[in-house]
């Protein structure tokens, strides 16, 4: 059994912690008391999460009203002998459910994936030597050894180090690698700050350190996040939740009707059989038994759409979930930012310069004051861009026309800005070959490398670091002209200031004369004299179109907040460069040390009022999707750290990076992003909304055949005449129509104002008032029609098999005029283009030649007690089908003119 932390270990003094842990720092612990230790704290791993078994899950698919009902009506019909009916309801049952089952299959693996996050085994001191044991056997106390590769098997107090830097980007979202130290630090120290800690599943990038344990398994940090992803319960979406809400107040709706169609038929004293028999049939009739799979085949139609535009669904439900979502809560750094570091600004020899161009490509102009000028023209912003090149150890490749850096991204914007003015890596290093250097050191904050200059035959000596460090540095400066000048810190750190306020990160770059012959260069060559060259400021830019993104989703109504774990500054920089609360507008921003001071009761409207969340811990992004979603928002949230999995998995939609996430926040995701854009979001939400348009298309087009096969049923039960259409007749209405005319409806094109609407109310019913009163008046027009059609064939002394043949025939046929009508809500079909959905009329030429085998195939005829009709029945069904077309087209007519009356006045 894992405990908490007793202490907070950051704040312990170094030479204190191995003692509150009972353990000697030059020996270790003895195998003895690390066996008694593991006894009781456990293992280090974490504890997973058991889930359904494939027959548990298989079975789930059943646990639905409606299937409820139809699986009562299959077992009345087949004990009243009627096989062929029974095994036709139970079919389709059992396909629907086969179809969920396969949805299903696919379910969370998080707790799996972040398991295997631990690493395989660690190097420890133990009885006074050193020696590898499993990670899995690791407890408190024990001494670990780190090195650049290693994976951090516990999370540690740090003991010492040397040079020790750690990428905790899947933990905190830090975008760089974190230099470390020892030093204890304040108690109220975020996360993301803690410098002197080693935390479990994190990535040595550079240097070695040695720490202690203080915790292990499930408490650890990774620990803690494994916890929230099991406590965070994933959540209903809008559509399952609404078609819930819905099924069960039609499942209770049809019990009552089924009820009272019995009692009607058993007090006129009809047959108990029969009666039980009609009974059945009108709560077949009423079942959209085509819905479940109409839904899952348009979202997956809707799934195929995404793809095509880089968003890969891993939940079918998540696809209408993104239509109707109202706040999206992106992380920065590759989302909303390229993920290359640019130079975007220089300031040398007293002028500023402005350089064009985003991301590695070695493309973009130098601006002084607006204007663009040659660099050569300016000695000394030239000589700052060589310190950048030559003080550097990153290369700038291409491959197949893409550019890339090998080695520090800092170090690679550099380079690339040197390469803007003409300078190229190759061609310096043979003019000016490196000599020695000093590599960077925490400590000092700074490089600096010796170069000889060929063509003077000079030596000098680059720097680069910290403002502070080099200005430290140098006693003069150089001019425009590379004239020495008097050195101005009081400029320079003016300077820094408005780099900073932009959200730049500043470098400072210095040389040095070499008047020996030594070609070595050690701090003390370093530590005075030198001359100030210039400053770099450099920034992850924003993506073009990700600014475009977050303007077209602002028209739409969704609010977009940027959750980090980068520092306050620049973040805000970003947020305001892509226009994250409007054009001009100032950013709302808040950090992670003043989002913890936030009460529960009082963080939704701070969360909704602000735009920016940087420094933030794990379980505060997942507090601030809790606490959007209490404010009624469907919340999007992307993320690509394990530190983000149970914000993901709590979000009403998560949001997982392809190309950077880790194997966990894929896990935990609904979808996950193949190019890590947030374009790419704004593209989803798009097709979320066409596709959620469809689906209210497909329920809007057939309901009414419920309704009229269930008002045909009630009237013949309350009139004490024959049935027009029979149970098995029902489903053969309900499938054939669902599949082969309501699916073509999933590919409708979006309708061009898709983006300028508001987000739909997640309150809001499927159906409206005015589809509500659509759909009930098809559905009295298609039992007008197809009863009228039933008792003309009966007074003219046709069979009751051949009137219910014209009775189906005439719902069947109705319900393709009908869908003409419902490619769009609003508009006619004449605006939307004939031809535009070929698939419309592939489905009724289809829905036709399935219509004819039902009416003249013998095989039909046994099995859904069918038989052959005239040209008059087609004639009349033709005719019907006309008036329901025109019907619904006045209707849509005369919305549109109310509604540009209500406008206009």
């Amino acid at each position: 059994m894992h405990e908490p932390n007793p202490h907070p270990w950051h704040h312990v003094p170094t030479d204190s912690v191995p003692e509150l842990l009972g353990v000697d720092a030059g020996r270790g612990l003895s195998e003895s008391e690390a066996e008694r230790r593991r006894e009781r704290h456990g293992p280090n791993r974490l504890t997973p999460k058991r889930g359904k078994s494939a027959i548990a899950l298989f079975l789930c698919q059943f646990h639905h009203p409606l299937v409820y009902i139809l699986l009562v009506s299959a077992g009345v019909t087949g004990f009243l002998k009627s096989w062929v009916d029974s095994a036709v309801i139970f079919g389709v049952v059992f396909i629907n459910a086969v179809i969920g089952f396969i949805q299903e299959i696919n379910a969370l693996r998080s707790i799996d994936a972040l398991a295997r996050t631990l690493s395989q085994s660690a190097a420890v001191l133990r009885e006074g030597g050193r020696r590898v044991v499993p990670a899995e056997d690791l407890v408190p106390g024990d001494i670990v050894f780190l090195q650049s590769g290693d994976k951090v098997p516990a999370d540690l107090r740090l003991l010492r180090h040397k040079e020790l830097q750690i990428d905790e980007s899947t933990l905190t979202g830090e975008s760089v690698p974190v230099e470390k130290g020892c030093a204890p630090l304040p108690v109220d120290t975020l996360l993301a700050d803690r410098h002197n800690m080693a935390y479990s599943s994190t990535l040595v990038s550079f240097g070695t350190g040695v720490g202690i344990v203080v915790a292990t398994g499930d408490a650890t940090e990774i620990g803690r996040i494994n916890r929230m992803i099991r406590e965070a319960g994933e959540l209903e979406t809008p559509l399952t939740r609404k078609i819930g809400h819905f099924s069960r107040v039609l499942m209770w709706f049809i019990v009552a009707l089924a009820a009272l169609t019995f009692l009607a038929g058993y007090w006129r004293g009809e047959d108990v059989a029969g009666t039980f028999l009609a009974s059945v049939a009108l709560a077949v009739a009423a079942i959209p038994e085509g819905l479940p799979v109409a839904v899952t085949i348009t979202l997956a139609i809707g799934v195929r759409r995404m793809a095509g535009r880089h968003a890969i669904i891993r939940k079918l439900p998540a696809v209408e979930t993104l239509g109707g979502t109202t706040v999206i809560c992106s992380d920065k750094t590759g989302t909303l930012t390229q993920n290359q570091m640019t130079v975007k600004a220089v300031y040398a020899g007293g002028d500023r310069f402005t350089v064009g161009g985003s991301g590695y490509a070695p493309e973009g102009e130098f601006l002084r004051e607006g204007s663009e000028i040659d660099p050569a023209g300016y000695p000394v912003l030239l000589e700052t861009l060589k310190a950048g090149l030559l003080c550097n150890d990153a290369r700038l490749v291409r491959e197949d026309a893409i550019w890339r850096i090998e080695g520090d991204p800092t170090e690679g914007a550099l380079l690339v800005c040197a390469y803007k003015a003409g300078l190229h890596q190759g061609a310096m290093a043979e003019s000016h070959p490196r000599l020695d250097a000093i590599p960077f050191e925490s400590a000092y904050q700074f490089m600096a490398t010796l170069h000889h200059n060929r063509a003077e035959n000079t030596r000098h000596v680059y720097l680069k670091g910290s403002v502070e460090s080099i200005v430290s540095r140098c006693d003069s400066a150089f001019g425009r002209g590379m004239a020495p000048e008097p050195l101005d810190p009081d400029a320079i750190h003016r300077e820094v200031d408005a780099m900073a306020a932009q959200g730049l990160r500043v470098l400072a770059f210095a040389r040095g004369e070499r008047l020996s012959d030594d070609p070595t260069v050690e701090h003390g060559h370093v530590s005075a004299g030198l001359s100030f060259l210039g400053l770099q400021g450099m920034i992850d830019p924003p993506r073009p179109e990700a600014v475009r993104a977050v303007a077209s989703c602002r028209a739409a109504g969704i609010g977009v907040k940027m959750i980090t774990g980068d520092h306050l500054g620049t973040a805000v920089a970003i947020a305001g460069q892509i226009g994250l609360n409007g054009e001009g507008a100032n950013v709302s921003a808040i950090d992670g040390r003043a989002l913890a001071k936030i009460p529960d009761a009082a963080l939704p409207e701070a969360a909704e009022r602000t735009a920016v969340f940087a420094r933030v811990a794990p379980e505060q992004k997942l507090r601030l999707v809790q606490a959007l979603q209490t404010r009624g928002h469907i919340v999007a949230m992307t993320g690509d750290g394990v530190n983000d999995a149970p914000a993901l998995r709590q979000a009403n939609i998560g949001v997982a990076m392809g190309i950077t996430g880790t194997e966990v926040s894929k896990e935990a995701a609904a979808m996950v992003l193949t190019d890590d854009n947030f374009a790419s979001i704004a593209a989803a939400v798009e097709e979320g909304r066409g596709v959620y348009d469809n689906l209210v298309k497909f329920i809007t087009w057939t309901l009414p055949t419920n309704i009229g096969q269930g008002l045909v049923i009630l009237i013949a039960v309350s009139a004490g005449i024959a049935l027009p259409i029979l149970p098995g007749q029902i489903l053969w209405i309900n499938m054939t129509t669902a599949v082969l005319l309501g699916l073509p409806l999933a590919f409708e094109a979006k309708e061009p104002d898709i983006m300028r609407r508001p987000p739909r109310n997640p309150e809001q019913p499927i159906l409206t008032r005015r589809l509500m009163f659509r759909t009930l008046w098809v559905g009295l027009l298609l039992c007008a029609g197809s009863f009228g059609l039933f008792e003309w064939e009966l007074t003219h002394e046709e069979s009751v098999d051949k009137a219910r043949t014209a009775a189906v025939n005439f719902f069947c046929v109705g319900q393709a005029f009908y869908l003409l009508n419902c490619r769009s809500l609003s508009h006619s079909m004449l605006k939307l283009g004939m031809f535009s959905n070929p698939w419309i009329w592939g489905g009724i030429g289809a829905m036709m030649l399935a219509q004819t085998g039902f009416i003249y195939a013998p095989v039909m005829h046994w099995l859904f007690h069918s038989e052959p009709i005239g040209l008059d029945e087609w004639l009349l069904t033709l005719a019907g089908g006309v008036v329901i077309f025109w019907a619904v087209g006045l209707e849509k007519l005369t919305y549109r003119r109310l509604s540009r009356a209500r406008i206009a006045s």
